[in-house]
């Protein structure tokens, strides 16, 4: 076993011993060292990505407003699972966090509508409102989350996921036989299912080492993911559809926010106001960049679908769409006609 997979494989036990640590730390409240709050923000990733930048510059921004609140951050594993952050934010022990769709959407099915493929459009400018503020897809999920103990403070595209291979996916076809990593999320492995791949729920710190011994073929990420977990030194192929983006939640708690005095309270609104446009460039950049860094190494091949073989795709992909109302319901069907509609009106200008 080498080094990378040790610390692949050991990072959910790292989590677990963390978990309990953090757990024994109640809530936020004046530290006996400088009598400040401590509001802890928890991420679903490592430090140096997406969540990491949108963390940070939170941090900058609320610590400016209120010399009376350390915001301390806590990249992926240090607090446990996915499942266990969300569960410490219902219980108040941790302040704020992030909550991917795949994951929370086995408890909110309808924001499972952010991992359809195919739903946005290939301009980034068209999605750019969509996820910053549509009223609809705002109010109707924020609405869900309410019912599970949660406040939706703000909807982070993390940029266009990436198929990562270790043989060349160009149709359908090529898919049949393929262990296909998914989140644990029904919606995606019906998706998967429906490509002809044999999709697996497996753990995010499990999947290089996964790959490494052959317990799954692929996996898909962002580009910044694929180079921040070293996806590409086990991985022929990365494979462009632009099929679908990576869509995190930033989330709290009512009771944390209803807490707070209305001024620190009107500082949480506007800072995850300003950080909407701040972190849509941040991630292209990031994203950017990790494709760089990855070709620059020179073992991977980079495959662009063309449009026909991403219609191929499409194709077998529309019957998810019908799933995905059984499963969340009206409400999840408003969401998606929600964004379906602004999508053709952006591309109608």
């Amino acid at each position: 076993m080498n080094d990378k997979t040790f610390l692949h494989k050991g990072a959910l036990w790292m989590g677990s011993l963390a978990l309990a640590a953090g757990l024994a730390l109640s809530g936020c409240g004046p530290s006996s060292d400088d009598d400040k709050q401590v509001w802890k923000f928890a991420l679903e990733e490592t430090e140096g990505g997406v969540q990491w930048a949108y963390a940070e510059k939170f941090k900058e921004l609320i610590e400016e407003r209120h010399d009376d609140v350390e915001v301390k951050i806590y990249p992926y594993g240090t607090l446990g699972s996915s499942q266990d952050i969300t569960q410490q934010i219902q219980n108040d022990t941790v302040q704020i966090a992030f909550a991917s769709a795949g994951h929370v959407g086995s408890t909110i099915p309808e924001a499972q509508v952010f991992s359809l493929h195919f739903l946005f459009s290939q301009d980034d400018e068209v999605n750019r409102s969509i996820f910053t503020d549509n009223e609809t897809v705002y109010g109707e999920l924020g609405e869900a989350y309410n019912e599970k103990g949660l406040e939706l403070l703000s909807i982070v595209p993390e940029g266009w996921m990436v198929w990562s291979s270790n043989k060349k996916i160009e149709q359908p076809e090529d898919f049949d036989g393929v262990k296909f990593r998914v989140m644990p999320s029904k919606l995606l492995l019906a998706t998967y299912e429906a490509y002809g791949a044999s999709p697996q729920g497996m753990a995010y710190s499990e999947v290089y080492g996964g790959l490494e011994r052959g317990q799954i073929d692929a996996q898909v990420q962002p580009m910044f993911a694929m180079r921040d977990m070293s996806f590409h030194e086990v991985q022929d192929y990365m494979i462009e559809a632009k099929n679908a983006q990576f869509v995190a939640t930033v989330i709290s708690s009512p009771g944390f926010l209803e807490s707070l005095p209305e001024e620190m309270r009107a500082s949480v609104d506007d800072v995850t106001e300003e950080l909407g446009p701040y972190i849509y460039e941040e991630q292209q950049k990031l994203n950017e960049e990790a494709a760089e860094e990855i070709r620059a190494d020179g073992g991977t091949e980079f495959v662009r679908l063309t449009e026909e073989q991403v219609a191929a795709f499409a194709e077998r992909n529309d019957p998810v769409y019908d799933r995905f109302i059984e499963m969340a319901g009206a409400r999840g069907e408003r969401i998606l006609e929600a964004i379906q509609q602004a999508v053709a009106e952006g591309e109608d200008q």
